[in-house]
């Protein structure tokens, strides 16, 4: 019979392996799914693994969902590392576009180019100004965190419903809850003509650096470490938790609004009902995948992009439900918090009584 043996030390090389297995449980489930429902399971795979990657037009298209994946689970990251469980990410995006999205409407046709810079900053001011309602719950009065930012995502979603329906409407749209269509000074530049991917992979690309910087470089990441790690070390140590707290917060909420901001002024480029489309929760899969590491983080939000582009292939050519895409970020979870069972365990074949 098997038997989980505690290992005497985590084992750095399973710490490794765990998000490969988890990724080869992922496939075999999705072989086994395939087939139940009917469908050839290869094709089906193809549609997830192969054509996402197929040429440049499906890479860029990877690029335009990588980035706020990428830049939602690096704050998530750094909120984590520092046992601060910011669940409300996708509150903090919509915040996010909401605030750029006013911005942007205050944008004359003819601005310059550069007006994309207060844009995007409008939406960092969002985002942090949202967590930052949960980081002052849990300061002043020790609300928990993990409900507060949650529930905050309704309400981000109501607030956002209310300006698309109401005061924000477009008068010349025909009735649909949609604002105008911003300016075309406002919208994020393209990378490359004829594909949607713009600068905003480059600035997830600077962040993630930053990122990366601040928790392993710099004093301040080493506080949010260790304060993560061990609270009792960090407050014998003098480090302040109400620091940390509010720093990985407004943190987080800056980045998911940004990604958020960029949203707005890039694929969409007005705002409707359809903004929050899971990203915030998405990224929650992120970081997992990439072990809470800023370098990790982009090849695990590359992965999940494959995953929202293979589902909307599945709908379009297979048939199949739309849920298939949250079935795929599901097993992949549960997949990883099995596989992690190896970093402290080992399998042991026994013989029975």
């Amino acid at each position: 019979m098997l038997k989980l043996e505690a290992r005497p030390q985590p084992s750095q090389a399973m710490a490794l392996a765990s998000p490969l297995i988890a990724l080869a449980v992922t496939v075999v489930f999705g072989l086994l799914l395939f087939v139940a429902l009917g469908k050839d399971p290869l094709r089906g795979l193809q549609m997830f693994f192969t054509e996402p990657v197929k040429n440049a037009y499906a890479l860029s298209e990877i690029a335009v969902k990588a980035t706020p994946l990428a830049l939602i689970a690096l704050g998530l990251s750094i909120c984590y590392r520092s046992n601060v469980w910011n669940i409300g990410a996708e509150g903090q995006f919509v915040l996010g576009a909401v605030f750029a999205g006013g911005v942007a409407m205050l944008i004359a046709p003819g601005s310059s180019r550069w007006v994309v810079l207060p844009i995007l900053l409008a939406g960092v001011v969002g985002g942090m100004a949202w967590a930052g309602i949960a980081a002052w719950l849990r300061d002043r009065f020790n609300a928990n965190e993990i409900l507060v930012s949650l529930m905050l995502v309704y309400v981000a979603e109501l607030l956002l419903s209310y300006l698309v329906y109401g005061p924000w409407k477009d008068p010349q749209g025909y009735n649909f809850p949609q604002t105008i269509t911003f300016a075309a000074a406002t919208q994020v530049p393209r990378l490359v003509d004829g594909l949607r991917v713009n600068i905003g992979v480059l600035i997830a690309l600077g962040a993630v650096l930053a990122g990366w910087v601040l928790l392993f470089r710099t004093y301040a990441g080493f506080q949010l470490q260790v304060g993560g790690l061990a609270p009792a070390a960090a407050r014998y140590a003098g480090f302040s938790s109400r620091r940390s707290l509010w720093l990985a917060l407004l943190l987080s909420g800056g980045l998911a609004g940004l990604a958020g901001g960029l949203e707005a002024a890039g694929p969409l480029g007005q705002l409707t009902p359809h903004v929050p489309v899971g990203y915030g929760f998405a990224a929650i899969i992120v970081a997992f995948v990439g072990r809470l590491h800023p370098l990790g983080v982009v090849f695990s939000a590359v992965l999940m992009s494959m995953f929202y582009i293979g589902g909307e292939l599945a709908q379009s050519r297979l048939g199949l439900p739309k849920s298939i895409t949250g079935v795929f970020q599901g097993l992949l979870l549960f997949a990883l918090l099995a596989s992690d069972t190896l970093i402290h365990y080992r399998v042991r074949l026994t013989k029975g009584a």
